[in-house]
């Protein structure tokens, strides 16, 4: 951690992101900082990064190390790691990266709960009869969701609010982690997270499981399972961490699954396996593997199966809290604090 500077003098702030920020975004950095030297986006500047030690960007604006040489701290616009790994401004520098997770936690744990109730109550297949013009009632009857149990399957920023909506819906939490969180303090988030929402505390989860191994995790989709709900990062720990052989753990229940992580995490040809043959009543996917999803890719065509094009964390909003991760940043940097959401390089996230 770096000594206090109040002000930031002698820093200067590159907002490399070329998406807007909110409309009083350069005259709270100012009146916060007010040492700091701010440049906005700008195509034409031919060398944005020479002097630049604090930045605000994505995986594709990032420079190379011998165009960055001062650059301390880059605070990424998106909420997972996966697409600076591998980059050498990354790999081979100890500069400062951290995510914007907790963004997303709204609007996609609205995505998966929009998901999850339009198969519950059959509205992908209602929505087929108006189209044909058919006043038609479902052979498949309607179940709501109280007294159904959710597990979430990395339970983070976005995972803590899909638990406190279920929760509203009277659906029981089960929380799975990678490393054990026993005691109330191991349990607290410190991610952003908007006023009012999410799981800072960690109270929400009526049973919480962890472990890297394979015992472990099948301990948890064993759990009575109604929902399972992927929100886990991509590494090489989660790739293809949900095949065939979790899908037969889920058969007992046949759990809806959901994946709002990343495609890889899921096997695709055990998915549809699992769907044709009745292993699992469902799915719901944000995200594919491959992905883009080609067209006319048969996973488009299995059945109880609802596909949305990596969209469920757009919202009109997101720069507006992404803007917010970057002031608490850079107020935690301002006190020496350690900074939110910093990426552990060892664990890739």
């Amino acid at each position: 951690m770096s000594p206090p500077n109040k002000t930031l003098k002698g820093h200067k702030l590159l907002l490399s992101d070329s998406r807007a920020l909110p409309e009083n975004a350069l005259t709270r950095l100012r009146s916060s900082f007010p040492d700091l030297k701010v440049q906005p986006f700008s195509k034409d500047d031919a060398e944005p990064w020479a002097d630049t030690t604090l930045a605000l960007g994505n995986s594709f604006s990032l420079p190379s190390i011998e165009q960055a040489k001062r650059l301390e701290f880059v605070q990424l616009s998106s909420a997972g790691a996966d697409g600076i790994i591998g980059k050498p401004i990354f790999d081979d520098t100890e500069i400062s990266f951290c995510t914007a997770s907790g963004v997303h936690g709204p609007q996609i744990s609205e995505w998966v709960v929009a998901t999850f109730l339009a198969f519950q109550h059959r509205l992908p297949e209602y929505l087929q009869n108006q189209q044909e013009g058919k006043w038609k009632s479902s052979k498949t009857p309607t179940d709501d969701s109280a007294g159904q149990r959710v597990g979430i399957l990395g339970y983070g920023s976005v995972g803590r609010q899909v638990a406190r909506v279920c929760k509203a819906m009277g659906m029981s939490v089960h929380a799975y982690t990678l490393h054990a969180r026993r005691t109330p303090e191991s349990r607290r988030d410190d991610s952003y997270a908007p006023p009012g929402l999410g799981d800072p505390s960690g109270e929400l989860p009526d049973q919480w499981f962890s472990g890297a191994s394979t015992a472990e995790l099948h301990e948890f989709l064993g759990s009575g399972l109604d929902l399972l709900v992927i929100a886990m990062p991509l590494t090489p720990k989660t790739r293809g961490l949900v095949s065939k052989r979790e899908f037969e753990v889920l058969r007992a229940k046949k759990t809806f699954v959901t994946n709002i992580g990343r495609g890889p995490i899921v096997n695709t040809g055990d998915l549809m396996d699992a769907l044709e043959h009745d292993v699992i009543r469902g799915a719901a996917l944000d995200v594919t593997d491959p992905e883009p999803l080609p067209d006319n890719h048969p996973l488009w065509h299995t059945k109880n199966i609802i596909i949305t094009p990596h969209v469920s964390g757009g919202t009109i909003r997101y720069m507006e809290r992404v803007f917010e991760v970057l002031m608490a940043n850079l107020t935690r940097l301002s006190n020496g604090e350690r900074l939110m959401n910093l990426i552990n390089r060892k664990e890739g996230y």
